[in-house]
């Protein structure tokens, strides 16, 4: 699955076009190398997101098409979260 279909479905990010964006301007990473839009995802691949002042780590679990809101976290787990200096 694209990385910005992922971050959607799994409601880390709220909108697809908000994730290319993201993507775009190399602010994701994937098992450590930047990643684009169409990045393809896996489980067990780890995703490194920078959001404002903060890293946020994650290790996908599982792949969905679509997901409710409830279930949603459970496609990912957060390995760690950290502030940007």
């Amino acid at each position: 699955m694209r990385i910005d279909k992922f971050l959607k479905v799994s409601r880390l990010i709220k909108r697809r076009t908000l994730a290319k964006e993201v993507a775009s301007q190399g602010r994701i990473t994937v098992n450590g190398n930047k990643a684009k839009a169409g990045t393809e995802v896996s489980p067990g691949d780890e995703i490194a997101i920078r959001f404002g002042s903060k890293l946020v780590t994650v290790q996908v679990n599982e792949i969905n098409d679509t997901t409710k809101k409830e279930a949603s976290n459970s496609m990912y787990t957060v390995i760690k979260e950290e502030p940007l200096s």
